[in-house]
């Protein structure tokens, strides 16, 4: 089955991509994502793209793997400490990739994730913010609600999380 890209335009198999270990291995990742993510992550993908050449599968494929770990676990490590990453803050950080590398402030292509994690490290709720990780649902009010991190909770459940 022949697919297009929507960013580029280039005509691919759908069927080569399956047969691709790599691009089965960087579909397989993507797929067990959240949809918000996923899409984010191809943007992020984007970043380690050299100017003269393609991003190959191989590359797409360990990029993921390096960092799905984190991802499905919430949280990452930089420097020796911990740092929660929920959804938001991965959506978020991807977003300030975008806008850093669109402002000239983030050289391309990227060789690895620390400026991603780094940025990660300091993401913190925006007042108000419900946070739609049921292991660490909770509302940035300064002072701890049940009913809140409650409804969150159940947010996410409804959300498939």
């Amino acid at each position: 089955m022949k697919t297009r890209c929507p960013c580029c335009g280039t005509t691919a198999s759908l069927d080569a991509l399956v047969a691709h270990e790599s691009a089965r291995e960087a579909l397989q990742t993507l797929f067990k994502l959240s949809m918000p993510l996923g899409s984010a992550l191809v943007r992020y993908l984007a970043l380690f793209r050299p100017k003269a050449q393609d991003l190959s599968m191989k590359r797409v494929s360990t990029l993921l793997a390096e960092i799905a770990p984190d991802i499905q676990a919430k949280r990452i490590s930089r420097d020796g400490h911990v740092f929660e990453a929920p959804l938001e803050a991965w959506l978020w950080a991807i977003d300030q990739a975008t806008i850093a590398r669109d402002e000239g402030r983030l050289k391309t292509p990227l060789k690895g994730h620390g400026w991603l994690y780094k940025v990660i490290s300091n993401w913190r709720p925006t007042p108000g913010q419900i946070v739609t990780d049921p292991t660490t649902a909770m509302v940035n009010t300064g002072k701890q609600s049940k009913t809140l991190a409650g409804i969150a909770a159940l947010e996410a459940l409804k959300n498939g999380g």
